[in-house]
């Protein structure tokens, strides 16, 4: 298949449900790790396609809602730093922290604005030599080469007002550590697709030898989503779990070459908090010190009171695949789009968020 259309046909969607009830017999958990997977799942009503056997469940696929609170109160605080201009990316904007958001703060008076790409805030600098600006580096492999090659393009032009905020984090070692905790018993992953574009399927490689998981990665559309749960199906039922790519308009084993090397030469490996799992080791990026000039945490004193999590919110359970949406006492009560409690219901790809919008029709 050549075109887009055609991974939206219902024929073939309803070919390939029917095959997945017809072979799917035993019990079967199911993983997507990637927001964007988990909205077009909800969207396209794929889990009323999918017979009784088999269970979907959402993971900590959503870059923005794994930010934990300390470090969107370190974005804050640095909003309120004289001549400071703070860029971010727009689903920074409502993620609440501890005791503010960055609307809050731009509606108080810091000058923060929302940015379409590193490009960007590239521009701003320079166009604002005076200021110094800074952008929140929030997301996961798919976004760590962009922000690596505007902190290369700072330094080839020289400029001395440009700043990175990095919170970038890596989605294999999130999964690992899923699994380690053993609350939930998965049967497969649906790997994410555009990640898998950029650091390939080596990662994935453990997760079937030492786990037994079943991994596919797919791609965002009705057919691509259905294509890999057959897949995932299949290795299920005959009890040969590994990787594949049912992508593979998108994605190649060995990745991105380029992207990888590009990363490889800005960043260094570090360990990241994530929101309702907790610190893992070598887990996220931090820029090397032969860039640390664009490095916000410290080229700024940025000061921040203990981090506390809003209560009774279970964004945490949610991203973990504990709990699904519903079961939060808040959900549709205290916590919608206009007034988020938690960042899984502000971004465009939280688990709340899709459910809000979806979850009437599909649950």
């Amino acid at each position: 298949m050549r075109f887009i259309d055609e991974f939206r046909d219902a024929g073939l969607t309803q070919k390939l449900s029917k095959r997945i009830a017809r072979i799917s017999i035993k019990p079967a958990r199911l993983m997507e790790f990637c927001g964007g997977h988990t909205v077009a799942i909800m969207r396209n009503g794929i889990r009323q396609l999918l017979p009784p056997s088999i269970e979907m469940l959402s993971g900590p696929g959503c870059p923005v809602c794994v930010t934990a609170n300390h470090d969107i109160d370190r974005a804050i605080a640095l909003a309120g730093i004289p001549n400071v201009t703070v860029t971010t990316f727009g689903d920074m904007l409502k993620v609440p922290g501890s005791y503010s958001s960055l609307q809050k703060a731009r509606a108080e008076g810091g000058d923060i604005r929302v940015v379409y790409s590193t490009q960007d805030a590239l521009q701003i600098a320079r166009d604002n030599p005076t200021r110094s600006i800074a952008f929140i580096g929030i997301g996961f492999e798919t976004t760590a080469p962009t922000i690596a090659a505007s902190i290369v393009q700072a330094q080839k032009e020289k400029l001395a007002n440009f700043s990175v905020l990095c919170h970038l984090k890596m989605t294999p070692p999130a999964m690992k550590a899923l699994l380690d905790l053993g609350e939930i018993k998965l049967n497969g992953i649906i790997c994410p697709g555009h990640v898998t574009a950029i650091i390939g399927t080596l990662p994935y490689e453990s997760y079937a030898r030492d786990y037994g998981i079943a991994c596919v990665v797919a791609g965002f559309e009705p057919v691509d989503i259905l294509q890999a749960v057959e897949m995932l199906v299949e290795q299920i039922e005959k009890g040969d779990p590994r990787v594949e790519i049912a992508y593979t308009r998108g994605v190649k084993p060995e990745g991105n070459i380029r992207a990888l090397e590009l990363m490889s030469d800005v960043f260094d490996v570090t360990s990241a908090a994530w929101r309702g799992i907790g610190t893992i080791p070598a887990s996220g990026y931090k820029l090397k010190d032969k860039y640390a000039r664009f490095d916000a945490e410290k080229v700024f004193k940025i000061e921040t009171p203990p981090a506390k999590e809003a209560a009774g919110c279970r964004c945490g359970e949610v991203l973990r695949g504990v709990v699904k949406p519903p079961e939060c006492k808040l959900f549709k009560i205290m916590c919608t789009p206009e007034n988020p409690i938690g960042p899984c219901m502000v971004s465009s790809e939280g688990t709340c968020s899709a459910y809000y919008q979806y979850g009437d029709f599909n649950e």
